[in-house]
């Protein structure tokens, strides 16, 4: 049996009510990374020693995608992570199975775009898994090339899958359905069920969110194609935080064909720590503040090993400039500012992101966000954007 102490979901700003997409600066990190961040926001008092990243859009970097995730939520790099490729059932798989202090992460960055995700500590309320079925019908389908087949049979799927994995499971009626849409979740609940934003594995998140709303509990049933997987929730508390813009129209842009920055992996190394943790070099002698840090104090000439320090993630804009002319390998037109990080005099140079090009001005705040800075030769670069506060986020 597993507890949920809290849950923090996350939808981009671009979409409609209806569905959500991406920004050309976002991927199924920065989505998670977001989603990671509430859930610990809300119940800041749980350590976090684990952390399991539940999707089918992660990047394929041959490493992994630990590091950025780690570092975008701030914790030690010696933190225990894992990567699961799958969908609304093994994200519920992974929260029941989930040991006190485990992060659970789903995010979708395909069709309907968001992520959530779920904090396992002591004391919590009570889910625990109470069947599954797992069967192979392959509507859908990626080869090793990314290409994607769909069969697009719904009616197939419903009756030979869904219908027939509950059939096996003894047909239970369930509150709330992570995974299906519409008339299809509707018609497995005994009252008509919370419309979830995501259907992927993302979706699990929001429809515990969904039942913790009512404190009331209740039967959630996930699925993946013809895997479905059930669980009970206990009723009781949950701490929710919501990062959940209202939406907005995708802005006019285009992306200009060329050659992009090349990358230099020693000089990506060199500052990937500082750059995706947000840390600055505290000068051991004056105490001053650099970003990136530096080997020589900029303020007291200093030399020598320095403190690592944590910046703010509030900020003010001091200067902008929007570009507009077509840059190879970007789109455009993008907003370039240099923000102000609370009191500490460090200033640093971030794309505006989550509003259109040219929206905001000098003195403006906000909040800085992880978002993926480039690809450059296939490689994910992150860094930080500034959001501004018009973006609210619901506890």
């Amino acid at each position: 049996m597993t507890t949920i102490a809290a849950i923090g979901t996350y939808l981009p700003v671009w979409g409609s009510q209806l569905s959500r997409t991406i920004g050309p600066d976002e991927d199924a990190v920065t989505l998670a990374v977001a989603a990671g961040r509430a859930a610990m926001v809300a119940r800041p008092d749980v350590s976090v020693d684990a952390v399991v990243v539940v999707s089918r859009h992660l990047p394929l970097i041959e490493g992994g995608n630990s590091a950025p995730v780690l570092a975008g939520l701030g914790l030690h790099e010696g933190t225990r992570t894992r990567e699961v490729v799958g969908g609304a059932a093994a994200m519920l798989d992974e929260i029941t199975a989930a040991t006190p202090g485990t992060l659970v992460i789903g995010t979708d960055t395909s069709a309907a775009a968001g992520a959530s995700a779920v904090l396992c500590d002591t004391g919590g309320t009570a889910v625990t898994g109470t069947g599954r079925v797992t069967r192979s019908l392959p509507v859908r389908t990626r080869d090793q090339h990314g290409a994607v087949t769909d069969y697009a049979d719904p009616r197939l799927l419903r009756e030979r899958g869904v219908v027939e994995s509950l059939a096996r499971l003894g047909t239970p009626t369930a509150a709330v359905v992570a995974g299906l849409s519409g008339r299809d979740a509707a018609a497995l609940c005994a009252a008509p069920p919370a419309a979830l934003p995501t259907l992927g594995a993302s979706a699990t998140g929001f429809a515990i969110a969904a039942l913790a709303a009512s404190e009331a509990g209740g039967t959630l049933v996930a699925v993946d194609q013809a895997t479905v997987a059930i669980a009970e929730l206990a009723s009781g508390p949950i701490a929710v935080v919501r990062d959940e813009a209202a939406p907005q129209p995708t802005p006019a842009s285009s992306f200009t064909e060329g050659s992009s920055v090349s990358i230099s992996l020693p000089a990506y190394e060199r500052a990937f720590d500082a750059k995706v943790r947000l840390e600055a070099a505290r000068c051991a002698s004056c105490g001053t503040l650099s970003l990136p840090p530096r080997l020589r104090c900029i303020e007291c000439g200093h030399e020598g090993a320095s403190e690592r320090v944590a910046l703010p993630r509030v900020g003010e804009v001091y200067s902008l400039a929007t570009v507009r002319v077509p840059v190879p390998g970007l789109v455009t037109p993008y907003t370039i500012i240099i923000a102000e990080l609370g009191d500490t005099g460090v200033r640093t140079i971030v794309k505006l992101t989550g509003a259109p090009a040219g929206s905001v001005a000098i003195g403006d705040r906000g909040t800085l966000v992880l978002r993926l800075v480039a690809v450059r030769q296939g490689v994910p670069d992150y860094g930080y954007g500034f959001l501004p506060d018009s973006h609210e986020v619901a506890a």
